[in-house]
């Protein structure tokens, strides 16, 4: 295959007309990828996995040959208590080398959903019970890890699950503390009790039983085979569960390699800190790798959230000679709190921050203060993971989500209905739009397919982000907003991001999100919170007199800023804006509550409803009828969404 430095979208569509069959791999599944991986450096390193971050230097290394042995002893497993094709193994673990062997093993033979182990009990048995989980893997019970208990409680409603598998940590405990670690979690598995018609296996004595040569069955695949089912982190009840393929995985990972073929190799070693059950996590820092024969080194099982993690993480480059780690924005404007003189990076190539947008003022910070390149890119889950990044070897545009990835096609559309009625000129703002192999089947449930698909004049099919975007005359895109997150003063369009880019020009804020305040007559105005090391430091007033200096748009400025010293972020470290939105109409309910029945108790919750997205559920005591009803009527006027005893 011609090999091509993508400096330029020329060179991306040089490359395609070079090679015009490679927009697939030459597998059709991820099993045997891995496979053909192994095959080629059975006594490499694939997997460096350490359990806290200052015990970085001892860690357990796994080579391919290990790898690719667990993986197959976990389909085979998998098979043995019969699961098929059509099934479905869930999982909500930790970031661990069992993650990724019931990852791959599950897809080889059956179909894996991936699950947030920080969302509630409820949450996850919604989600299992929805894809009719035959199988559910976690952790076995252990002290100070609470995914044991939280299965305890679902397993009576988990109506579809025949077989529950717990893996245990302790074994990856070494020194002094080995022994009793192991015997403490022998004991408390000990004590497992299972509901009737419900089966209890311990994940490594059930493998260790099983062939780790070849696999016990066979199958075939097609391009719309099933191998994973992934969360996406949506805003309103519950996630939607996104349908994807192995020839999606196969194809994005492989385009992702394209792009940066000379560090993307079997001389890659990525810190893996994201979690595995995020796209970024599994692809980029698993699949990925694995595939071309690199090394993931898999920080702790709480990844970046592990306390030592970040203080140590410069050492931890060092130490493993890592060549890129995939972060989010928190994750940068962490690191630069921790110095790197003394360090040898010489290793470190690039770091990628596609996640969530990065604000220009920390990306242009990290970079002068560290002097490493970040590449930003953009991806969904819809998307498999990857559909653009910055190039490498060409020009970086910092606030740019790069160029598009190989073989996939990205436009900014205007669209009526669900039909692109033409493509956008250059520089004009439209709806970001995909299409390629990367692209999903669509999600678990049809009703939530409503809006997603976008057909052009020839009848191609393609996916419409939700994402607002520009493309420039060189063919780099621009993120300038996402549909759902417009805040929409009377009638007037208002980005987010113009406020918080603006923001995070001051010093002091680190991160900046702006929201929308519930306002009678305009519906909603804009707020801003801003996260900053020392809050008493500042002064909101003159972060208001900033705001309207740094702010052309008018409409835009904040009628209020918030300054808070950590922002509410998702468990992959995206900020996670409903419960700023929650926080907001909380606050406007309460005063209304004290203005208009200054007597009344009121009892305020708001939450997210799976059939009305974002609810207030308001509770008041004794108070006069009349008063009760203009109370109410009060609150309709609102937009967002009420109820009242």
């Amino acid at each position: 295959m011609t090999i091509i430095n993508i400096k330029t979208l020329n060179d991306v569509e040089s490359l395609e007309q070079a090679n015009p069959g490679a927009s697939h791999s030459e597998f059709n599944n991820t099993y045997d990828a891995i496979k053909h991986s192994a095959a080629q450096r059975p006594d490499k390193t694939a997997i460096s996995f350490f359990l806290q971050g200052d015990a970085y230097n001892n860690a357990h290394d796994i080579s391919y040959q290990t790898l690719l042995s667990k993986i197959t002893q976990s389909a085979n497993f998998f098979d043995s208590i019969g699961l098929t094709e059509n099934d479905v193994v869930a999982f909500f673990l930790p970031n661990t080398p069992e993650a990724h062997y019931v990852i791959w093993g599950g897809e080889a033979r059956c179909q894996i959903l991936a699950i947030n182990p920080l969302l509630e009990p409820k949450q996850i048995g919604d989600l299992i019970n929805s894809v009719q989980a035959k199988a559910v893997v976690t952790m076995n019970p252990m002290h100070q890890i609470e995914l044991w208990p939280k299965l305890e409680q679902l397993l009576p409603e988990l109506v579809h699950t025949e077989h529950v598998i717990g893996i245990d940590i302790a074994h990856h405990v070494t020194g002094p503390m080995a022994e009793p670690a192991q015997a403490m979690q022998a004991q408390m598995r000990g004590g497992i009790s299972l509901p009737e018609g419900k089966t209890y296996h311990n994940y490594t004595a059930a493998i260790a039983e099983q062939n780790g040569e070849a696999l016990n069955f066979t199958r075939e695949y097609t391009d719309e085979t099933i191998s994973s089912l992934y969360c996406t982190g949506g805003t309103t009840g519950l996630p939607k569960i996104a349908r994807r393929t192995h020839v999606n995985e196969l194809s994005n990972v492989k385009a992702v390699q394209q792009s940066n073929s000379q560090m993307l190799n079997e001389e890659m070693v990525v810190l893996g800190g994201l979690p595995l059950f995020h796209v970024n996590g599994a692809l980029v820092t698993g699949l990925l790798p694995f595939t071309v024969g690199g090394t993931v080194v898999i920080a702790t099982p709480q990844g970046y959230r592990e306390p030592n993690v970040i203080p140590n993480f410069w050492d931890i480059v060092e130490h493993h000679k890592v060549t890129t780690f995939s972060a989010v924005p928190t994750v940068y404007s962490a690191l630069m709190n921790f110095p790197i003189e003394g360090k040898d990076l010489s290793s470190l190539k690039f770091g990628i921050c596609g996640a969530a947008p990065m604000p220009v003022e920390t990306f242009k910070s990290f970079q002068e203060t560290t002097g490493i390149k970040i590449l930003e890119g953009y991806g969904l889950t819809e998307g498999t993971c990857v559909s653009s990044l910055n190039p490498f070897h060409g020009e970086q545009k910092v606030g740019s989500i790069g160029l598009r990835l190989p073989y996939q096609q990205m436009k900014a559309v205007n669209i009526d209905g669900d039909k692109i009625t033409r493509y956008c000129d250059t520089d004009e703002i439209g709806v970001l739009a995909v299409r390629g192999p990367n692209v999903f089947l669509g999600y678990q449930l049809e009703h939530q397919n409503k809006g997603l698909w976008l057909y052009d004049e020839d009848g191609n099919r393609w996916l419409n982000t939700g994402d607002l975007a520009r493309q420039d005359e060189e063919g780099y895109f621009w993120l300038t907003g996402r549909k759902k997150e417009l805040i929409v003063r009377a009638g007037h369009n208002i980005e987010p991001k113009l406020i918080e880019e603006a923001m995070c020009k001051h010093p002091a804020i680190n991160l900046a999100a702006a929201v929308g305040k519930p306002d009678l007559h305009a519906g909603e105005v804009p707020v801003c919170y801003v996260q900053v090391e020392d809050p008493s430091s500042l002064d909101p007033e003159e972060l208001l007199s900033f705001a309207a200096a740094e702010i052309s748009e008018r409409a835009a400025i904040p009628k209020a800023i918030h300054i808070v010293e950590q922002l509410p972020v998702t468990a992959v470290g995206k900020v996670f804006k409903p419960q700023l939105e929650m926080q907001e109409i909380d606050k406007c309910i309460n005063a209304l509550a004290s203005e208009m029945l200054p007597q009344t108790q009121a009892s305020v919750s708001v939450a997210q409803d799976p059939k009305h997205g974002i609810l207030a559920s308001i509770e008041l005591g004794e108070c006069d009828g009349e008063a009760k009803a203009a109370f109410v009527k009060k609150l309709g006027e609102y937009t967002f969404k009420s109820s009242c005893n």
